[in-house]
């Protein structure tokens, strides 16, 4: 029973945060703001832009420090705490921006500092896998904590649409004027994500310090980081390898769901109704797929089921290039994304089962910087594609380039000892 709670208190933190990545960041509140705060949309999108690309260099500069120190101080958990305060706290106070070009900078700076806090806070609770699994169960519960973070979206994003974004007068009397409607969304995925955060800390113990001694300085910890990366080419090079490869398809990962509404819509004549459900569908049968690939991951090993995705992903996105019509895209669409979620759990438990003990905060420090150093290539071959060949199915084709790149980044690299 203990065990139980450890992992489903651990879960439910993934359930709770995805209220901000789903419902901030992707469909609800950065739409208010470009749409209805700024002063048009094109501006509005290249501030959101321009900051948001502010965070990713402040995580991919400071997670793997902040990684680093709570590995050495043994206060994983507290820093997971005081980060998840910071991202509820910003989230909650997005209730004050209302629909008026002087409150933009006010919502894109909170908005920004919900992203970077939500990328470090990842940092730690993806280290306290090891917490809450076994050697012979890991692969079976972060499948889980990823099938969670779907499902959680999903219904939070779901409650939102209905009892918020389209009744003309919503939950508690709340209409658009002021933009009040979506404010409230933004209280509500506070509470969301704080309420659902609680488990964690209450069930989840604390992880052993790493031993090694904490500098006060924070820059300081540069210099170890950077003698630790130099000991890791030496003797570790093979996770070194697995992060830059993983790196590479994982941002392919992400281009899936990315552009997946924009092609629906685009090459195959969705309407704003049924891309809206076609993601509902998408997330349910993501985190279908997640559980299922954790299961698997436990019995073949966490590179075979990376291996046997992304051959998926590249077949399936090859399909899609090439097969007309709603018919293919809601097949190969929906399969696309049952495989996304096995890749995703699957890297996770890699990472987890060649790091050393007590250095799984570096590791997903240094897994969230190098994801965050290639975060342009699926953008980049989705837009680049369309440049040089004028159409969105050969954005696509630049998508499943990037997989096929990623595939074979990853397949030199050696399983870890007793798994596939």
């Amino acid at each position: 029973m203990n065990a139980l709670r450890k992992v489903l208190g651990w879960a439910l933190w993934d359930w709770g945060s995805s209220a901000f990545n789903a419902i901030i960041l992707t469909f609800v509140f950065t739409v208010y703001l470009t749409k209805a705060v700024a002063p048009d949309p094109d501006s509005g999108s290249a501030s959101l832009g321009i900051r948001l690309t502010i965070a990713g260099v402040c995580v991919a500069l400071f997670a793997p420090v902040t990684g680093q120190r709570s590995d050495a101080g043994g206060r994983r958990k507290l820093w997971l705490g005081v980060h998840t305060a910071i991202v509820v706290l910003s989230t909650a106070a997005l209730f004050f921006v209302r629909d008026e070009p002087s409150y933009l900078l006010l919502g894109i700076v909170l908005v920004t500092v919900g992203s970077v806090f939500s990328e470090f806070a990842a940092v730690n609770y993806n280290a306290m896998l090891v917490q809450v699994s076994r050697k012979d169960n890991v692969g079976r519960i972060s499948g889980f904590g990823w099938s969670m973070g779907y499902f959680g979206g999903l219904i939070a994003l779901t409650i939102v649409l209905f009892a918020f974004v389209q009744p003309e007068v919503g939950l508690f009397g709340v209409t658009s004027e002021g933009g009040l409607n979506i404010r409230a969304v933004a209280l509500f995925s506070a509470v969301w994500f704080g309420l659902f955060a609680i488990p964690l800390f209450l069930f989840v113990p604390e992880a052993p310090a790493s031993g090694e001694r904490l500098r006060h300085n924070f820059f300081a910890s540069y210099v170890v980081l950077a003698k630790r990366l130099a000991r890791m080419w030496r003797t570790e090079r093979r996770t070194l390898w697995f992060l830059a490869a993983s790196a590479v398809y994982r941002d392919g990962l992400a281009a899936i769901f990315t552009f997946g509404g924009v092609v629906a819509a685009g090459t195959f004549g969705f309407s704003s109704t049924e891309v809206v459900i076609f993601a509902i569908a998408a997330n349910l049968v993501a985190g279908l797929g997640a559980l299922a690939g954790g299961r698997l991951d436990d019995r073949v090993g966490p590179k075979a089921v990376i291996v046997g995705s992304l051959v998926a992903l590249a077949v399936l996105g090859a399909a899609l290039v090439l097969l007309p019509g709603k018919a293919a895209f809601w097949v190969c669409g929906l399969a696309l994304t049952a495989f996304v979620g096995p890749a995703q759990s699957a890297s996770r438990t890699f990472l987890t089962r060649i790091v050393q003990p007590e250095r799984e905060g570096e590791a997903f420090g240094l897994y969230a910087t190098t994801g965050r150093a290639v975060s342009f290539l699926g953008p980049l071959a989705f837009s680049g594609f369309i440049g040089l060949f004028g159409t969105q199915r050969a954005g696509m084709a630049g998508i499943v380039l990037v997989l096929v790149a990623g595939l074979a980044a990853v397949l030199p690299v050696r399983a870890p000892k007793g798994v596939q």
